[in-house]
């Protein structure tokens, strides 16, 4: 592609123009990732249907006894614990399927059968998370790397792999607490004021950092993957600008430099992804089942969770779900930031019309 991208640095455009850009870069990747996951689920729930999940022993708040199912859709943006109640209140996500051999096969029929918008079901609670989430995540990256640049006064390798990882420790950090009231409201199907005495509940029971329950095992697997993340994909980017004798990056340069950054990354933290998985699930049914959940049947460190799992399946346990996972992260790495750059750049070449007008 001859038309060259923004150079790295975030000069020449506003925090709020970045913010847009990383916006609609989260949106155009949720659209294209997200029927990767749909059909996911569906084989997941044609493995275990509802018939098989056991009901709640008690659900407070007046809330009548129920079948549930707790289970992690991710748009290649985020994570997101999606609880089911009796198969009904998630009806176009967890319908009864019919038989699938396979991937394609579930493409196939799904979209025959059902309509080929039953891709994108669920699409916009998650947009609800994923995109401010994004927003905050690269805007910030974007500002702390020029900020750490300037005060440094030369380009270090190292100035992304810190400032990716603040940045995805402060998204993290802010949106952690929205994701559990999510998951409240979701599992309980609470009204606005069953939900704030809830969290006021919760806080004076178990103190206000009770509303960061998960934080943990998030922050083991994001804030490393943000770091590696950021670190390859300007090292990758140079050298291919390098390769092709570019002065900035194109649009193919910042697509191919996000795909394979992101899957060093995803392999690399692999582990992390498979212990987030258990405890978001964890999570997720003592929100469900706050009776059979307080039973102490499972280790609530993260270390004694690897460990257990490395026992119970090997070191191959640590690693499991890789090609999905790699599947899903490289094209959503790969769509997110090229969008992103793409959207900065027309930010930049718009600022610069508008001053050249003004002379």
């Amino acid at each position: 592609m001859a038309e060259k991208l923004a150079p790295s640095p975030g000069g020449g455009i506003t925090p709020l123009q970045q913010m847009l850009a990383s916006g609609t870069g989260a949106i155009l990747t949720s659209l294209f990732v997200t029927p990767l996951d749909v059909v996911k689920i569906r084989l997941q729930a044609q493995r275990t249907p509802f018939s098989k999940v056991l009901a709640a022993q008690s659900v407070p708040w007046g809330a009548q006894p129920a079948t549930w199912k707790c289970f992690l859709y991710c748009n290649g943006l985020m994570d997101h614990l999606y609880v089911c109640q009796n198969g009904s209140s998630c009806t176009a996500w967890y319908k009864a399927p019919g038989h699938f051999t396979g991937t394609l096969d579930a493409f196939v029929k799904i979209t025959r059968n059902e309509g080929i918008r039953s891709l994108w079901s669920g699409l916009p609670p998650t947009l609800v998370m994923a995109v401010p989430a994004t927003v905050i995540y690269f805007t910030t990256y974007d500002q702390l790397r020029d900020y750490l640049r300037t005060r440094v006064g030369s380009w270090n390798h190292y100035i992304p792999l810190l400032a990716g990882a603040l940045a995805r420790l402060g998204a993290v950090t802010v949106i952690s607490p929205l994701e559990l009231i999510r998951t409240k409201m979701q599992s309980r199907q609470l009204s606005y004021r069953e939900l704030r005495v809830c969290i006021q509940s919760a806080v004076a029971q178990d103190g206000w950092l009770s509303l960061w329950r998960g934080w943990g095992p998030t922050v083991l697997r994001d804030v490393p993957f943000s770091a590696l993340y950021w670190f390859n994909y300007e090292l990758v980017r140079s050298w291919l600008c390098r390769q092709a004798w570019l002065d900035g990056s194109t649009f193919t340069v910042s697509f191919a430099s996000g795909a394979i950054s992101g899957t060093v990354a995803a392999v690399l933290t692999l582990p992390f992804d498979v212990v987030k998985t258990h405890r978001q699930i964890e999570l997720g049914n003592s929100e469900v089942h706050p009776v059979t959940a307080s039973r102490p049947s499972k280790p609530s460190s993260t270390w004694l969770l690897m460990q257990r799992i490395r026992a119970e399946s090997g070191t191959r346990g640590l690693f499991a779900g890789f090609l999905p996972r790699v599947i899903k992260v490289a094209p959503a790495c790969a769509i997110m930031i090229s969008t992103y750059e793409f959207g900065k750049s027309f930010f930049q070449k718009l600022n610069q019309e508008q001053q050249l007008r003004g002379l």
